[in-house]
């Protein structure tokens, strides 16, 4: 049987039909390639996606920030081949050259940009104050915070977040850690509240910057209290005079003998108050203190302390420190 030719009209069918397959096809991989894609973006840039904010409006946003070629391009191609994955709210660090897909994954994370702020061991609240009040992404006015109230960590915050929301995180870590660390006290303890154990805890801070010294430091300072001494801490004797800042001097006598509820040379017993703002290995310490029947201590001038039981050791180390810091001439 003899075959039918094609007529030219069939012919140019099929031929519409491959070249708009073609066509289709090569469009997909165009535009797959570019959901992949470097971005535009020539450096890292910060962008802010406010809550409740939709996908078109986060794409403006992006647009905006040179994120993306185009709002709508970008909306087609994450129809295309993004998700329904909500985005989140939030600082978002984009690198130079992201991708569409790889903005869309950022959003969809919630890996916003962290900003922190360290609170050292031992730091005053006046200083606390002071370092909050310098992060200009902060807004808002705080007061010096009750001392001791504040927990020593690094804390993450958000551009335009108050600072008195980052200072409320603080104080409450502070009242977790105590209130944790605080079931676990030795039956021993000499201190017999929350807030004697962050006051004892603020003067071991002052006194040691070893991890190692703490749990004996707190041990010289509960023996001192159990049998009447006075603790003599140095620290105590500074705080009153500037409530945390450097003294910038050394101590004067009259400062030494002075009343005023804190100095621990001219009274037994505790300061009125912390004297810092103690972290929680020294808090911990004055609640589980090291085995330890000594009384005094001084420093090595390496960084460290030495201990001693009795008076007369006591000031038998005194001298040795006092020799080693005429021989570097520092007397």
């Amino acid at each position: 049987m003899a075959r039918k030719r094609k007529t030219p009209v069939g012919r140019w069918l099929i031929a519409l039909i491959v070249v708009a397959a073609l066509a289709i096809g090569g469009g997909w991989l165009w535009t797959t390639r570019e959901w992949r894609a470097a971005g535009p973006l020539t450096a890292a840039t910060d962008v802010t996606i406010p809550e409740g904010a939709t996908l078109a409006a986060a794409a403006r946003i992006l647009e905006k920030a040179g994120a993306i070629d185009s709002t709508t391009g970008f909306l087609r191609k994450v129809k295309l081949f993004g998700d329904d994955t909500p985005i989140q709210a939030g600082e978002y660090a984009v690198e130079a050259g992201a991708s569409p897909a790889d903005i869309l994954a950022m959003l969809q994370s919630g890996k916003t940009l962290q900003r922190l702020v360290t609170i050292p061991e031992g730091m005053p609240s006046v200083l606390v104050r002071d370092r909050l009040m310098a992060k200009d992404l902060l807004t808002g006015d705080i007061p010096v915070p009750a001392e001791g109230s504040v927990l020593p960590d690094s804390y993450s915050f958000g551009r335009g977040e108050t600072r008195a929301a980052v200072l409320k995180r603080m104080q409450d870590a502070m009242t977790r850690t105590v209130d944790t660390l605080w079931r676990t006290r030795k039956p021993g303890t000499v201190v017999k509240t929350k807030q004697d154990a962050v006051t004892l805890a603020s003067i071991v801070e002052k006194e040691t910057a070893l991890a190692s010294e703490r749990r004996t430091v707190a041990a010289v300072y509960s023996n001192r209290l159990r049998t009447g001494m006075k603790l003599q801490a140095d620290p105590t004797v500074i705080y009153p005079i500037t409530r945390g800042r450097p003294l910038g001097r050394r101590i004067r006598r009259s400062e030494l003998n002075a009343v005023n509820g804190y100095n621990t040379y001219a009274m037994a017993g505790l300061p009125a108050g912390p004297i810092a703002n103690p972290g929680k290995g020294s808090i911990a310490a004055v609640l589980d203190p090291a085995k330890s029947d000594a009384l005094y201590f001084v420093a090595t001038g390496k960084g460290g302390h030495v201990f001693a039981r009795t008076l007369a050791e006591h000031n038998a180390n005194v001298q040795r420190y006092y020799a080693l810091r005429r021989a570097k001439g520092e007397m």
